[in-house]
């Protein structure tokens, strides 16, 4: 699914009006001095997006220090863009990917026109505001009765046309096709036959085919949460990998797992975000944008074993370096 910031921005530029900078948010930066990065960058908070992605990627990765980078443009401060910059320091935790598949099977068309026309409600209902969902089915269903009538569309398709979502999110050579699969694929009936398939998809080589597996994974794992009884356990281990991917996307939608996958403070999966994601988690929840780096700080919370009343009001005060100095003190402690 095209994400709503891409959308929006895409829709500002076809209006004429060149998107401009609000805040600038930083990730991955360890050793190399942030100064150093905004020099290469070339832009600050005011000016227009850089003219050229390519081209501003490519001076940053001429940093010392620097492996690669990636920008990335996300709607919306006060009518202005939210540019974030990630980057792969030489050393720092990976996220692989896998290598793209190259076969030639597609989508039957009823799927993907089925998708298009949801893919207009959506887009229609974020133009109006409207983006509200429920996840409790495992699947979402949009507030707007347009786009929720064009979800419900999917429910039969998924059902008869399993084994094709299948193929093409694990062999289409077109990642367009996969990323739609990875979305169909989540109205499947039954969420447990599909739960391989989406974790799979989770390490695709497109970041758009790992934004639609993890939206349709963060259902799964609603619906989990609410019906224990139904025997679907859904490990948080790649979710948390994700949190060192170089995409802002991964780990916005990482966190948003991850707070569910948390949720009732599974001491297994609070290890495993100290030990492999800690500093990511810091980093994210110390960004401007305050929408962005509340979910990071509520997993720093939970890791280091704060009551959740007690984050909020952390929060709340706009201290959140105390719930910082918790999280990192109950590391230097094990």
């Amino acid at each position: 699914m095209r994400c709503v910031a891409s959308f929006l921005l895409l829709a500002g530029l076809a209006a004429g009006q060149a998107p401009r900078i609000g805040v600038l948010n930083f990730y991955g930066l360890r050793k190399v001095p942030e100064a150093k990065i905004r020099q290469a960058l070339g832009v600050k908070e005011g000016d227009p997006l850089p003219a050229s992605k390519g081209d501003a990627e490519e001076r940053i990765d001429g940093v010392a220090g620097v492996v690669e980078s990636h920008l990335e443009a996300v709607c919306c401060d006060a009518g202005k863009v939210i540019l974030y910059v990630g980057i792969e320091e030489r050393g720092a935790p990976h996220f692989d990917l896998r290598e793209p598949p190259e076969s030639d099977v597609r989508l039957s068309e009823e799927i993907n026109s089925t998708y298009r026309l949801f893919l207009e409600s959506f887009e229609a209902a974020v133009r109006k505001g409207d983006t509200a969902e429920d996840l409790t089915r495992g699947h979402s269903l949009m507030a707007d009765p347009a786009a929720r009538a064009d979800q419900e569309m999917l429910i039969p398709l998924a059902k008869d046309h399993l084994a094709q979502l299948r193929s093409v999110l694990r062999n289409s050579a077109d990642e367009a096709q996969r990323a739609v699969a990875a979305y169909v694929i989540g109205y499947a009936p039954v969420k447990k036959e599909i739960l391989d398939d989406l974790q799979y998809a989770l390490k695709d080589a497109d970041a758009g085919v790992r934004n639609n597996a993890a939206r349709s994974m963060i259902a799964l794992a609603v619906l989990a949460r609410l019906e224990p009884d139904y025997g679907m356990k859904i490990q948080p281990t790649w979710f948390i990998e994700m949190l060192n991917s170089l995409s802002w996307s991964d780990r916005n939608q990482a966190l948003k797992a991850l707070q569910i996958l948390t949720d009732n403070r599974d001491a297994s999966a609070l290890d495993q975000l100290r030990e492999r994601a800690l500093p990511s988690l810091v980093e994210m929840a110390r960004w401007k944008t305050l929408r962005h780096a509340l979910p990071a700080l509520v997993l720093l919370g939970r890791i280091a074993g704060l009551p959740e009343n007690q984050v909020q009001a952390a929060w709340t005060r706009g201290d959140r370096e105390s719930v910082i100095a918790a999280a990192t003190a109950k590391k230097r402690v094990r």
